[in-house]
């Protein structure tokens, strides 16, 4: 049975809550900077690559993100911009932390995918492309530095068009590339957008002439550049389907953005696609029913936590997407997988390491929870009802690692600080049944780095790691209890307990993983599970 919805209020309808996906140094963090400085968010947009710490990426407050240049953490940043509220989710770049960015992915309603003009589909975009199909989330795609030399855009399109099985209409078109690049010309609205190189820090306002027959474009247009603006224009018209914007909304079509974050080519325009085409809040997959955005009860989902977000604080944030309702600070929501009532006295909105309390909230927001460890990724919060969001799961390790102590004596607090980043989602601990060494598990090596880090930083421990004896996990589940239980007892020397006390096999190859799997046909070995 279905909760009472009504159609989409103004704030609901008013929200746009999308993510920014991309391969490493196709420009993703840049393109998040200027989104927020066309957004009237910030007044200056800090360079990643500058030195000073007042010239750092906003959106990256990690210490190890701020040395590497890149993306290890989703930030989250929500700003008001002509009378929508968007909420800007970054998710990391490097494809070892893929799995942060599959659930930051649950949490948005659409996407844009930022592409390297020069070296057009990479590896990480086609996986997280993946993630999107899988979702059916709507993706904007923004083709970045063109102010280099870049390929041919209908070779690019082509591209994306063959390789993401995905049909392609540009709402832009590049006049130029390189030295040569001059500007964009907005097929959409059919107007020409001319732009100098200026300070990339700051908003300026393009020249803007309209229609290809404005006698405006000669005067500032060389006339081999505005020939061939005009032919291309033209193939276009004639080559590439008209803009749907149901197609788009179904996953089924990409509109296609051109520019060059830097030099804030572009930029506005993207802005304002997102604004114009992206959706408002879609419904959310839940059992025993979906959630819908027009519901009046409120619901949200944890999807990401942060600890030490503020190290002399030593906070912990739970970011919960909200699905339905109107969210007012103090209410009191049930927490789903304790079943306890919880009062929610200080939220918070995001941008990036500055918060805002949050009075109240709508579907479509993403809203931060300080807590103790109450919240984990995965909780569902409502008003009563039990319902519990889908679709959020952990993927199995496929780097396993001993974790040894320079000190002994502060076991303990290993312990807690394994605990705490295994809630977040940054690995996976497992206590082995037999011995008292922990093992942690991580989808890549840039995790471990991380990790290592982290502890260091943020719990003053002095640890390395060793190689484990096991080489992949898997969780283990049967429907026949007695099956179960004797399986359990039997493999005890390979078991291990996941911070959630689910049990884990620990294989040390994938001879002994394939022979278990022969010798119990009536256990699952699953390398993904819901997160619990």
């Amino acid at each position: 049975m279905s909760a009472p919805t009504a159609p989409l209020s103004a704030p609901v309808a008013n929200r746009r809550t999308f993510a920014i996906i991309a391969h490493p140094d196709a420009g993703k963090t840049t393109l998040t900077e200027k989104l927020l400085l066309f957004g009237g968010a910030i007044n200056m947009a800090g360079e990643v690559k500058a030195r000073g710490d007042n010239r750092r990426a906003r959106s990256d407050w990690m210490a190890v993100e701020r040395e590497r240049g890149i993306s290890v953490s989703s930030a989250v940043m929500t700003f008001v911009s002509d009378g929508l509220t968007y909420n800007l989710l970054d998710t990391p770049g490097h494809q070892d932390f893929s799995e942060d960015t599959y659930r930051t992915l649950t949490a948005v309603d659409s996407a844009v995918m930022v592409i390297d003009a020069a070296k057009g589909i990479e590896s990480q975009t086609r996986k997280l492309f993946e993630v999107c199909r899988l979702r059916d989330v709507p993706i904007i795609t923004f083709v970045n530095k063109m102010d280099r030399e870049a390929r041919d855009p209908f070779e690019l399109m082509g591209e994306i068009e063959e390789q993401l099985a995905l049909d392609v209409t540009p709402a832009t078109w590049p006049i130029g590339m390189g030295r040569d690049f001059l500007g964009t010309y907005d097929i959409l609205n059919d107007t020409l957008l001319l732009f100098g190189k200026r300070d990339g820090d700051r908003v300026t306002e393009p020249l803007r002439c309209t229609g290809l027959d404005d006698p405006q474009l000669a005067e500032h247009l060389p006339e081999k550049a505005l020939a061939k603006l005009i032919e291309e224009v033209e193939m276009v018209r004639g080559l590439c389907p008209p803009f749907d914007l149901e197609a788009y909304r179904a996953g089924a079509l990409t509109p296609v953005f051109f520019g060059s974050a830097i030099n804030n080519f572009g930029v506005r325009e993207l802005l304002k696609g997102v604004a114009e085409l992206a959706p408002p809040p879609r419904s959310q997959p839940a059992e025993p029913r979906a959630i819908a955005p027009g519901e009046t009860k409120v619901t949200g989902f944890v999807f990401k936590v942060q600890a030490n977000m503020d190290p002399q604080h030593r906070d912990r944030v739970a970011f919960v997407r909200l699905c339905s309702g109107r969210f007012q600070r103090g209410m009191k929501l049930k927490h789903i997988r304790t079943g306890r009532m919880m009062a929610v006295q200080n939220p918070m909105f995001f941008l990036a390491q500055d918060r805002n309390l949050a009075e109240e909230a709508w579907p479509g927001d993403i809203v931060g929870i300080p807590n103790h460890g109450t919240l984990r990724i995965g909780d569902t919060l409502t008003e009563g009802e039990d319902l519990k969001v889908t679709g959020i799961p952990s993927f199995a390790p496929e780097i396993l690692r001993r974790v040894r102590l320079d000190d002994p004596m502060k076991s303990k607090h290993l312990k807690r600080a394994l605990e705490q980043m295994a809630e977040e989602g940054v690995t996976r601990v497992f206590k082995p049944m037999i011995g008292t060494d922990m093992i942690v598990g991580v989808v890549g090596q840039l995790q471990i780095d991380v990790l290592a880090e982290r502890i260091r930083a943020e719990y003053d421990l002095k640890m390395h790691f060793e190689q484990a004896p096991y080489e992949t996990a898997r969780w283990v589940a049967s429907d026949d209890k007695l099956l179960m239980k004797r399986f359990l007892e039997e493999v005890r020397g390979s078991l291990a307990e996941d911070h959630d006390g689910a049990p884990v096999f620990m294989a040390r190859n994938s001879w002994e993983l394939n022979r278990t799997l022969q010798d119990w046909p009536g256990v699952k070995f699953t390398a993904t599970r819901e997160q619990a």
